[in-house]
C-alpha cells in the first residue's frame, strides 16, 4: 500500500472537519476524493502533505508512520488551486528552483526543468512570467514544478476549479498520460461529480467530515453505500448526462 490513513480526525476549536477517515491508495492508482465544499477533503489532504497535522489516528506511506514527519521527508508533491507560483521568476525559473536548492539536483536542474517543460507543452512559453499565461498554462507550470523533484505521490487541490471546460479536459489527459508514464500516485480534491468519473481509478465519497465509499467508479454507480451517496453522485450524474443526451442525435446527424 502506497499510502494508508487509519482513523483520522481534526478538529479545530471545537468543530469536527474530519471523523475517523480510514482509507487506503495503491501505488500508481489515481484516487479523487470527492465531495461538496465545507465537507473536510482539503483537511485531509493538508494532512497527507503534513501541513496540518491531525488531532487523532495515522498515516502510512509505503508502511512507515509519517503522521507527523515534516512536508520534506515525505516525497510527495503538491498542486495547489491557484497555482502558487513566483510571479517574479519565468516558467524556466519556475520549474528548476526547488531543484537548484537541493545539491544533489542543482547540477542537473536547468536540463530537467527544460524536459518537464517540453513534455508540459510549454517550451515556447519558458521565457515568459507567470501573469502572461492563461491560467492552463500557469496549472501546467505549477505541475512540472511538482514534477520536477520527482514525488512518487502527487495530491491536487481542486486544480481544474478556474479553468475553462477545454482546459480542464485537456489537462485531464495529461494528468491520466503523467500517471501512467511516471506511475504516481495520485489524489486529487474535487466537488464535480463528472471529472472524478472520467478519471479515478478509485473514488473516496465524502459527506461532512467522514467518508461513507471507497470503490472504483462502476461500483459506486451499481452500488451507492446510502442515500447520500445515491442523491450526491448517482442522481447527479444522470441529471448531467440527461441534460445533454438530448443533443446526441443533433451532433450525429
Amino acid at each position: 500500500m502506497k499510502l494508508e490513513v487509519r482513523n483520522v480526525s481534526k478538529t479545530f476549536d471545537t468543530k469536527e472537519a474530519v471523523k475517523d477517515v480510514s482509507f487506503g491508495v495503491e501505488e500508481g492508482e489515481f484516487l479523487s476524493i470527492l465531495g461538496p465544499s465545507g465537507c473536510g477533503k482539503t483537511t485531509l489532504l493538508r494532512m497527507l502533505i503534513g501541513l496540518i497535522k491531525p488531532s487523532s489516528g495515522t498515516i502510512f506511506k509505503d508502511g512507515e508512520d509519517i503522521t507527523y514527519a515534516a512536508p520534506s521527508q515525505r516525497n510527495m508533491g503538491f498542486v495547489f488551486q491557484n497555482y502558487a507560483l513566483f510571479e517574479n521568476m519565468t516558467v524556466l525559473g519556475n520549474v528548476e528552483y526547488a531543484l537548484k536548492i537541493k545539491k544533489e539536483t542543482k547540477a542537473v536542474a536547468r536540463e530537467r526543468a527544460l524536459d518537464l517543460i517540453e513534455k508540459m507543452g510549454l517550451t515556447e512559453h519558458k521565457d515568459k512570467k507567470p501573469y502572461s499565461l492563461s491560467g492552463g498554462q500557469q496549472q501546467r507550470v505549477a505541475i512540472a514544478r511538482t514534477l520536477a523533484l520527482n514525488p512518487d505521490v502527487i495530491l491536487f487541490d481542486e486544480p481544474m476549479s478556474a479553468l475553462d471546460v477545454a482546459t480542464r479536459l485537456s489537462l485531464r489527459k495529461e494528468l491520466k498520460h503523467i500517471q501512467k508514464e511516471f506511475n504516481t500516485t495520485m489524489v486529487y480534491i474535487t466537488h464535480d461529480q463528472e471529472e472524478a468519473f472520467a478519471m479515478s481509478d478509485k473514488i473516496l465519497v465524502m459527506d461532512t467530515a467522514v467518508a461513507v465509499q471507497l470503490d472504483t467508479p462502476e461500483n459506486i454507480i451499481k452500488h451507492p453505500a446510502n442515500e447520500y451517496v445515491k442523491n450526491f453522485v448517482v442522481e447527479n450524474l444522470k441529471i448531467k448526462i440527461d441534460s445533454l443526451s438530448k443533443y446526441i442525435g443533433v451532433a450525429n446527424e
